[in-house]
């Protein structure tokens, strides 16, 4: 049975506990407490705030020797109390080393302490004065400190874990223009911690937020970051205890602040998912030869995180944000890059005319909207898009209306060429039955269709505008040079169901009977409709009867392009995304088929026409993803 550690996460709590100003034993006792509470959530890592056995403020009582033996103390009975956990637990404390006094994380594990890492660059302006206690630890002249009896590295060190690497910084070192993190990243950490007292100011809060993020960004890591709370001395700063945890720009977790009795958060972090991008950034690799090189590692090893223990959401719709405000705003920008992309191309060929095959779907509703924003953009008559229905053996009254509809209601030109009677002949001319409705049957028509579109084009002096998305192209579902081929593919790295998104939103912001029939188009069944009508005339033809549900093949799709996830952890993603929606065994074979038929549809990718690309996910074999059209799918399909 694999566990979630096999999966490359890693549970993280960050805590902010108690404290007792001056008091390392009741500090202690705190400590501990918080240690037990984030050991019963399963917390591999466990990151406690800065100087949290003396209290940050101690101020001028860090020049008293008792302070700081009775913070050896308190080590000490932590140590004992700690000796059966296997979790790797951050603290600070003020550490004796050679001649000078340094403000440190320690960390321990096992009860045996694993190193001790100074401070590096300390305040000495407004309200803080710590080099009127502190050395900074860039002027450490010794690599090894003996205390609570053990002798332990010291100095800037890597932490190893396996597949996780710790580096750590203190406070302030988050704040300067070239943190200690950016160095420590490039030597290979992948989770950063921080062991603040960050005290609160209006506004402070959420930008601190951001600097948090961003360096995970920057960095392409876990950043964890444990601030001292209200038991700090509020003489002249009140201290808030914000607790935060991120992933590569985006926060996973944080905690409220201001608890009289501390707080506690955590999050799995992905470590698997961060090699992944580091793998594909080149310029991180660039950075790691200039500024990268051998820094003291310690190695140890992780106690294992169940998959019960691994608590870490996973939204369903990877490429939709679930805030409204978000969805909006994602939707406004995308919705501008295709835009501006057609606008581009008319205006660079020199045409003033959009050629377009308006079947009354989703696809080709948004290209529609996308050519009409466009002619906008050039300050084009709308009768400048001619639109084409075209008629054949499925269509149905219900799109056929759609597609009318919206045409006029865009004013855009209109034309209709039935395409039956020149499927029928070239049926005949090849032999082929009409009455078997195999695939011959159903790309004849797509052919035809294309055919007719790419000499209109022609004949109008216009741009034929592809409809096909991305969900299409990585599960092959087009006709090769059929509805696959096009002059340009405004919706060619834009998935299914964030089709339906875009429409809707333009269906927000339009007048009314535009709204009405792309209200109408959104409530359509999902079909190519290339076989006949049931006996009612209603769409027989479902595509996702046929190859599964959208959803579950763009959430496939995003985590296999994006982070090269493997199939069982594809499955486990999916099964904790969807919840009871799909069973095992649905997610089990609509993932085979999605991986089968992404491999044998790459030769459909191979020669794509150009399309702005508008997300981190694009299948353009120009750039995004170039894969051998043969390539053998057994090892990806083996779970």
């Amino acid at each position: 049975m694999k566990t979630a550690s096999d999966f490359g996460f890693v549970k993280i709590a960050v805590c902010c506990p108690k404290t007792a100003v001056a008091n390392p034993e009741k500090n202690a006792g705190f400590v501990l407490d918080s240690i037990a509470t984030a050991s019963e959530k399963g917390a591999q890592v466990i990151l406690l705030p800065e100087l949290a056995l003396s209290s940050y403020t101690a101020a001028d009582l860090f020049h008293q020797q008792r302070l700081i033996r009775r913070c050896e103390d308190a080590l000490t009975q932590i140590l004992e109390k700690t000796s059966e956990n296997p979790a790797v637990i951050a603290l600070g404390m003020p550490v004796w080393a050679g001649d000078a006094l340094y403000n440190c994380a320690v960390l321990v594990q096992n009860g045996k302490i694993l190193g001790a890492v100074p401070k590096e660059y300390l305040p000495n302006y407004q309200e803080f004065y710590e080099k009127r206690w502190f050395a900074s630890g860039s002027s450490a002249l010794v690599e090894e400190v003996t205390f609570c009896g053990q002798t332990v590295p010291f100095g800037e060190l890597l932490f190893q874990f396996g597949e996780l690497v710790v580096g750590v910084e203190i406070c302030e070192d988050l704040w300067v223009p070239l943190p200690p993190s950016s160095r420590l990243a490039v030597c290979g950490a992948n989770l950063i911690l921080n062991l603040s007292a960050s005290n609160e100011l209006v506004a402070k809060d959420s930008y601190r937020r951001e600097l948090i993020a961003g360096q995970s960004g920057r960095c392409i890591c876990a950043y964890a970051y444990a601030s001292a709370g209200l038991g700090e001395s509020t003489t002249d700063l009140v201290f808030g205890g914000a607790c935060t945890i991120a992933e590569n720009g985006s926060i996973l977790a944080e905690s409220e602040r201001f608890c009289p009795e501390g707080s506690i958060t955590t999050a799995c972090i992905d470590i698997s998912r961060l090699m992944a991008e580091r793998r594909k950034n080149g310029s991180f690799h660039d950075c790691a030869a200039v500024y990268g090189g051998c820094v003291r590692t310690v190695r140890g090893k992780l106690p294992v995180l169940s998959l019960e223990q691994m608590d870490r959401p996973f939204d369903p719709t990877p490429f939709i944000p679930s805030d409204n405000k978000t969805r909006a705003d994602r939707c406004r920008e995308i919705f501008a890059i295709q835009s501006a992309g057609l606008a581009r191309r008319l205006s660079h060929t020199g045409l003033k005319r959009a050629v377009i095959g308006i079947s009354g779907g989703l696809d080709s509703t948004l290209a529609l909207l996308v050519s009409h924003e466009a002619m906008k953009r050039l300050g084009l008559p709308n009768e400048n898009i001619l639109c084409v229905t075209m008629p054949g053996f499925g269509t149905t009254d219900r799109t056929y209306q759609n597609a009318l509809e919206l045409i006029r209601s865009l004013g855009a030109e209109l034309r209709e060429v039935d395409i039956k009677p020149s499927c029928l002949q070239h049926m005949k001319d090849i032999g082929h039955d009409p009455a078997i409705h195999d695939i011959t049957y159903e790309n004849t028509q797509a052919r035809e269709r294309t055919q007719i579109l790419m000499d209109l084009a022609n004949k109008e002096g216009g741009l034929l505008v592809g409809t096909g998305d991305l969900s299409e192209l990585a599960m092959g579902w087009c006709t090769y040079n059929g509805d696959h081929m096009s002059m340009y593919g405004v919706n060619a790295s834009v998935p299914k169901t964030l089709v339906r998104h875009l429409v809707n939103f333009v269906a927000e912001e339009s007048d009314p009977r535009t709204a009405a029939v792309l209200r109408e188009v959104l409530d359509t069944p999902v079909s190519p409709e290339l076989l006949p009508p049931d006996e009612n005339g209603q769409i027989q033809q479902k595509t996702e009867e046929k190859i599964g549900p959208y959803e579950l093949h763009d959430f496939f799709l995003y985590h296999f392009l994006r982070f090269g996830f493997e199939r069982d952890k594809l499955a486990l993603l999916a099964a904790r995304a969807f919840g009871e929606k799909y069973s095992e065994e649905e997610i089990d074979k609509w993932l085979s088929l999605f991986l089968k038929r992404f491999f044998i549809s790459q030769f459909k990718r191979s020669c794509l026409p150009d399309g702005p690309k508008v997300g981190s996910v694009s299948l353009s074999p120009r750039g995004d993803w170039r894969m051998p059209s043969d390539a053998d799918m057994g090892a990806f399909l083996a779970e």
